[in-house]
């Protein structure tokens, strides 16, 4: 688990699990919703994780000056993601999944602001703490990343909100 002591390329590492376990999560919440909008909800959660993914696989190749792209592919397919962004556990997340069965779309918006609020705060930790500057960076810009979520995700329960007055 990142502990914000690691090096940068440690760092990516682990923010690439974490986002790829995120991205398997909102796939899976997305294929049990019942709801057509709750799908689409979690769909688009699940795009962003890949284009985190996306983002962080190159910044990984950028400081290897892209020596290793067969084997980061090779990686991303195999290795397994027990825990999502903000340090959850995907059991814990399915248990929850499970417990509030988002069937509705506030539901699942409640659900997607807890994973992704804890994920600022996780980033935000590992930058207060991070004994590497540029790991400190990557991990502000995850913060950045986070907040972008997080008010897109207010601003549907808002359209929600309004639409069921």
């Amino acid at each position: 688990m990142i502990t914000g002591k690691d090096d940068l390329l440690q760092s990516l590492i682990e923010v690439f699990i974490m986002e790829k376990a995120t991205k398997l999560f909102y796939e899976e919440a997305a294929g049990k919703a019942k709801s057509p909008h709750v799908r689409k909800t979690f769909d688009e959660l699940s795009q962003w994780e890949e284009r985190h993914m996306d983002f962080i696989q190159s910044l990984y190749q950028s400081v290897n000056g892209d020596q290793e792209i067969m084997s980061f592919n090779d990686f991303k397919n195999r290795v397994a993601a027990p825990v999502a962004e903000g340090g959850i556990p995907i059991k814990d997340l399915e248990v929850k999944m499970g417990k509030y069965v988002v069937e509705t779309e506030k539901g699942a918006l409640t659900l997607a602001m807890e994973i992704e609020g804890k994920a600022f705060n996780l980033y935000r930790k590992l930058s207060l703490h991070s004994e590497d500057a540029n790991a400190k960076v990557l991990f502000e810009e995850m913060m950045d990343q986070e907040v972008k979520h997080i008010n897109y995700l207010k601003q549907l329960k808002v359209r929600l909100a309004d639409t069921h007055s």
